[in-house]
């Protein structure tokens, strides 16, 4: 009698514990037909991600150096692309037409005082001091032009206009500019990776605005010290932005491929989550039988997943009908 208590409590144990160990092939269960794939070898990048926000790549306030001045007119708008050398704003150039009055006089006096100090009719000191005179007004209405008609140091958007036609201009930029086609941002990356980042890496940019877009990024500065607070460097990143989908002030995950290790890779969907656990496993096809194994996965390569323990290379696992199979399976490869 006692020994039938032991089996039976034996027997209670072992279909409790039914949900946690693969289940085995009764005697009449039938063929399962499966596409297999072979365990291979794959070389993955070993990457880091950080958070972002993007900026332009350069940007500057039009703003003439001269106060005081009437804008006489402003001949862009905010959203107007602009190109290098493009004429922007024109100020009031009353000052300015005095200016190249006063210096017209000025050459004049100096073209006909010339001759008569070669002659050593005009002494030198009167000569030097006529020639310097030219020379600050010269200057003067240089400086002016410049003042007057504006230019756009760079290629970009307009992004701000704080004044209208005829506003007297004061301390504020008249207009903000910035470079788009090419972005930039910086983030801060763990000491240890140091020797890993270079001047020249790519960097894979991605923001949430655009799912599963990936823009081409580079790194384009390193900071040469560590901060001792945070053990971080910063490194800036130039990102690829010549049709304009990104906007400064995004947020973005820069992600980098800091070093590469040789993995094994399986199908994905080869891969299944064990029921009433986190653990997963898969089938392996070996002499017609199925042979369940548990498996530790890394990270998803595209359609493959990354599997550190488990598997060996070059072994055969289900693809297919995986759903229909228990431990010990027979099994028909169907494979074309």
């Amino acid at each position: 009698m006692r020994k039938s208590l032991m089996m039976f409590i034996a027997a209670t144990t072992l279909v409790a514990c039914g949900s946690e160990a693969p289940k085995v092939a009764p005697k009449t269960q039938g063929v399962v037909e499966v596409k297999v794939a072979t365990v291979g070898v794959k070389t993955i990048d070993v990457t880091e991600a950080y958070t972002a926000e993007l900026k332009a790549f350069k940007e500057n306030n039009i703003t003439p150096a001269v106060a005081g001045l009437h804008i006489k007119e402003i001949m862009v708008d905010v959203g107007d692309k602009v190109t290098k050398g493009q004429v922007l704003v024109k100020l009031d150039d009353t000052t300015l037409k005095q200016q190249e009055y006063n210096l017209a006089i000025t050459q004049d006096t100096y073209n006909r005082t010339k001759p008569v100090y070669d002659a050593g009719g005009v002494s030198k000191q009167q000569f030097v001091q006529l020639e310097n005179t030219l020379n600050l007004q010269k200057e003067a209405v240089e400086q002016l032009r410049k003042n007057t008609v504006i230019v756009s140091p760079i290629s970009g958007v307009v992004t701000a206009r704080n004044f209208e036609n005829g506003d007297l201009f004061a301390q504020m930029p008249i207009l903000h500019i910035m470079q788009t086609d090419k972005l930039k941002a910086t983030v801060e990356v763990s000491e240890v990776y140091y020797p890993n980042v270079k001047v020249g890496n790519k960097v894979a940019v991605s923001t949430d605005v655009y799912p599963g877009k990936v823009f081409d990024g580079v790194v384009s500065r390193i900071n040469p010290s560590i901060n001792a607070g945070t053990r971080t460097f910063a490194v800036e990143i130039t990102i690829d932005n010549r049709d304009e989908e990104l906007r400064p002030g995004m947020s973005a995950r820069a992600t980098f491929a800091m070093s590469q290790r040789e993995s094994l890779v399986v199908p994905a969907d080869a891969v299944k989550k064990q029921t009433g656990s986190s653990e997963r496993y898969v089938y392996v096809i070996k002499d017609g039988k199925a042979d369940h194994r548990f498996v530790k996965d890394g990270r998803r390569i595209g359609a493959d997943l990354e599997i550190f323990e488990g598997v060996k290379a070059g072994e055969q696992i289900a693809v297919t009908g995986v759903n229909k199979l228990v431990e010990g399976s027979e099994v028909k490869v169907v494979n074309n």
